[in-house]
Formats: structure tokens, sequence, C-alpha cells
């Protein structure tokens, strides 16, 4: 192959080209190991909800010190607790659970010592919400930390007294309850009392699922793939386009035609001069 048939390829077009399709490429090949990290993160989150699920309840009161420190250190834990329920409940609104649309019911349990918000479960949009169970309940219930607030997301009322919100925010709710505030909320599984039908529904544990991560980095490999096996054969039927019109001309040899070729000389047109 003749440098002259390859030079085309370093062209201000070609090189356009050249540069568009690595950059393609490495996006895609930088999208697929993305997808890889974020399958490890999924499965190191799987591990950690399954192994603080499974082990045995004990009082709040025994993880409060950690929480306070480090609130995601205890997330998940299983934990007990005793005491009485407020009469005032806060609606979580725009919730759901099961493919249906409702609100999750709030309400502060108050023990000696501590109150602690209990998510006691989920409502369907336009359900009256039954009043909480009155005298001493104990409850056992899963660790939560309450979410941050997103970028754009809207807030909930700086002041006064709350009985709606868009998100669990304790410190905005510590200036409505009574007692010190536990720096986490629970999730409710079950009470003594046990929950009656007309109770809020509990909110079952996550599903854990490794999700589509491993199949979305599979599928930005094999496009990045394609994409260079496109570029190879781009080029290769490029350089063969460009081949052809000199294979006509054999290294400056021209064919000579027959009108180059010696007339023959007709005897009998010829004359003799005396």
């Amino acid at each position: 192959m003749s440098g002259s048939s390859r030079a085309f390829l370093l062209s201000p077009k070609w090189i356009a080209f050249h540069v568009l399709v690595f950059c393609s490429i490495a996006l895609m090949i930088w999208l697929g190991f993305w997808q890889l990290r974020r399958l490890d993160e999924r499965q190191a989150f799987n591990a950690t909800v399954t192994e603080r699920i499974d082990q045995p309840p004990v009082p709040l009161d025994d993880l409060l010190g950690e929480a306070r420190t480090g609130p995601g250190s205890v997330e998940w834990r299983q934990v007990t607790v005793t005491g009485e329920y407020l009469p005032d409940q806060i609606i979580w609104f725009n919730r759901s659970q099961d493919g249906l649309a409702g609100d999750n019911v709030l309400t502060a349990l108050v023990d000696d010592s501590t109150t602690v918000v209990v998510n006691r479960g989920f409502v369907l949009l336009d359900d009256d919400v039954t009043p909480p169970p009155t005298g001493e309940i104990e409850v056992l219930g899963r660790i939560r930390v309450p979410p941050g607030r997103q970028l754009g997301e809207l807030t909930d009322a700086s002041e006064g007294p709350l009985t709606e919100v868009r998100r669990i925010d304790l410190q905005r709710l510590d200036d409505q309850l009574p007692g010190e505030l536990a720096p986490v909320y629970l999730d409710l599984i079950g009470s003594i009392p046990n929950i009656s039908a007309t109770d809020p529904v509990p909110v079952p544990p996550p599903t854990l699922s490794e999700g589509p991560h491993l199949s979305y980095a599979v599928q930005w490999f094999i496009f990045a793939t394609a994409v260079f096996v496109g570029w190879v054969l781009a080029v290769r039927r490029s350089i063969a386009a460009h081949r052809r019109p000199n294979d006509d001309v054999t290294d400056g040899t021209v064919e000579r035609t027959s009108s180059d070729s010696p007339r023959p000389v007709d005897a009998a047109s010829t004359t003799t001069t005396p």
C-alpha cells in the first residue's frame, strides 16, 4: 500500500472524523466502567442492608450514641422502643407503595428520655387517617436516616407547626415536638398491641436487586467495539477507493495504439522515376 493512497487520511475532514470516533469510543468505555462502579456500589449497599436487617433487634437507646455521631452507621438496624404516641400526626405526602399513590403517616413516640418519629406506614390518597393507638405501646422498627434535600426541591414552611411535609427534616420538626428528638426516624415493622386493619400499612424493606448496571455496562462496551469496527471498515474502504484510479496506469508506460504502428507500403501504388 503506497503512502500516497493514505495521505487523504490526514486531511482536515478526516482528522475531524478520527477525533469524533475516538472521543465517542472513549466516552462509551468510560460509561461502561461507570456502570460497573454503580454495580459495585449497589452490591455493597445490598450486603450492608442484609447484614444489618439480619441482626437481632436491640433497644433504641443502645444505638442512640452511635446514631448521633454517624447515623449512617446504624441505618437499617432493627430496634425496639416503648412509649406513647402523640395524638398529632404529620402527613408525608407524595409517596407510593406497591405501585399505588398515597401518603405516609408520621407519629412521634415519646418515652421517658427520648422522642422518636415513627413512620407508621402508607395510606392511599383520600383515605381517612386513623388516630394512633393510645396508651403505652412497644414498637419494633427499622432505623432510617432522613433523606437530604435535593437540588431544586421545594421546602416546607420555615415557621409554625407542620401537619404536612415533603420530606422528613428532623431539625425542623424538633421545634414542635417535646423532649429530646432522636437524630433518626423509624419505619414501623410491628407493635404491641398489634397493628390493626385500619392502621397505615407498614413500609416494606427495600428491594435488594443489582439493577440493570451490568447489562448497561456490556451494552456500552459493545457500542464502543461497533464504532471502532465501523471506523476500520470506513478507512479501509476509502483507501481502496483512492487506489483504484491508479491501477489503470502502470508505472508511466503508455500502450501504443494502432495509429502509432508503421503503415505497410502498397507496391502497386508506387511509381518508378525514370
